[in-house]
């Protein structure tokens, strides 16, 4: 998939009725992740942390997409799916690649055999998660009404 008109064609987004309420609610559980993240990290979990800091990001994104009416199917179409409002200008470009950074890391992290990551990139990942979902935020209040 190389772009979001693929992603709608093979249902990994597909239309829904939009949801504040869902959208609200996303953010809600993002906040709890994010300190889901600060818990394992101090913990010394950093595999934890690093999942837990990729889920506030997650669920920080897919408060958009419940408030414009997209479900996805597909994480990495959600960072596809934000390049829209980067082409508008409502978004700085950089999220929607930092999005597929931590995406990328959690995905190693679950499904190879490497090293634990260190009390600096998880501590990196937790600061960016915190930054990702005050974005997100700011653009749910810009873009109110216009999706």
């Amino acid at each position: 998939m190389k772009n979001i008109d693929d992603c709608f064609l093979r249902g990994q987004l597909r239309k829904v009725e939009p949801s504040l309420t869902k959208s609200e609610q996303s953010l809600l559980q993002a906040g709890d992740w994010l300190s889901e993240a600060e818990k394992n990290l101090e913990a010394e979990a950093l595999r934890s942390a690093i999942s837990s800091a990729y889920l506030a990001v997650f669920h920080s994104a897919r408060a958009v997409l419940f408030r414009d009416g997209v479900r996805e199917k597909s994480h990495y179409c959600i960072g596809l799916y934000l390049q829209r409002y980067v082409k508008d200008g409502t978004l700085e470009e950089d999220w929607p690649m930092l999005f597929d950074r931590i995406r990328s890391v959690r995905h190693a992290d679950q499904y190879s055999f490497s090293a634990l990551p260190t009390v600096e990139e998880v501590q990196a990942s937790i600061d960016l998660a915190e930054r990702f979902m005050e974005s997100m935020e700011r653009l749910l209040k810009e873009t109110r009404g216009n999706s």
